[in-house]
């Protein structure tokens, strides 16, 4: 087996699910921007969610805005509903995995407010019910998923925003998803800040 050349290929299938996305995403993106800045410049917050490494793009998506992403600015209201460890092991004892962050929104979620809601599939049940709560709460939902969007692309409404990678393959999804939260982070730095 060739290692070096699995590398190499990997790479290629990367940039190559990245440029395929851009033409299909750049204008969802720039719409999700202005939702989330519109969102934190009047008082609201964003709540993320997701599994495994979703999870972890949830945490890294709040981490950039809490702190900082590449510009030193004003701490942003952002909140991955995947860190409270008891909570997490509270509801989805009690009730069931399906509602550990849709009880969540129902708490800390307010009309006004964003919910990103990553599922690499569309299909993460407990995402979809966090979908669910985030309507009932008026808030606007961001998605972002990948193989077509599954179920969560069937529910969303006219006012949300769907960023689905046009990809199959879990893997580039995901590399493609924190391309995207990057471009979150960095669009609404720029729009915050006035950079050009």
């Amino acid at each position: 087996m060739d290692l070096i050349a699995r590398v190499a290929k990997n790479f290629e299938d990367s940039a190559q699910t990245k440029l395929h996305a851009v033409e299909a995403l750049s204008a969802p993106i720039a719409a999700a921007i202005e939702t989330m800045f519109n969102c934190l410049i009047n008082g609201g917050k964003i709540l993320a969610c997701g599994n495994g490494g979703s999870a972890g793009d949830s945490q890294h998506f709040a981490a950039e805005l809490i702190g900082r992403f590449e510009a030193e600015r004003q701490e942003l209201a952002a909140i991955a509903l995947t860190t409270d460890s008891s909570i997490l092991t509270a509801v989805g004892n009690d009730y069931s995995f399906n509602q550990i962050f849709s009880k969540q929104v129902r708490g800390l979620g307010h009309a006004g407010d964003v919910l990103l809601a990553i599922s690499t599939s569309g299909n993460s049940g407990n995402v979809i019910e966090a979908i669910k709560a985030a309507h009932d709460h008026d808030m606007l939902v961001v998605a972002l998923t990948g193989k077509g969007g599954g179920q969560i692309s069937e529910m969303l409404r006219d006012d949300d925003i769907h960023l689905c990678v046009p990809a199959d393959r879990t893997a580039r999804i995901q590399e493609t998803h924190l391309l995207v939260i990057h471009c979150l982070c960095d669009g609404i730095d720029a729009l915050l800040l006035g950079a050009e």
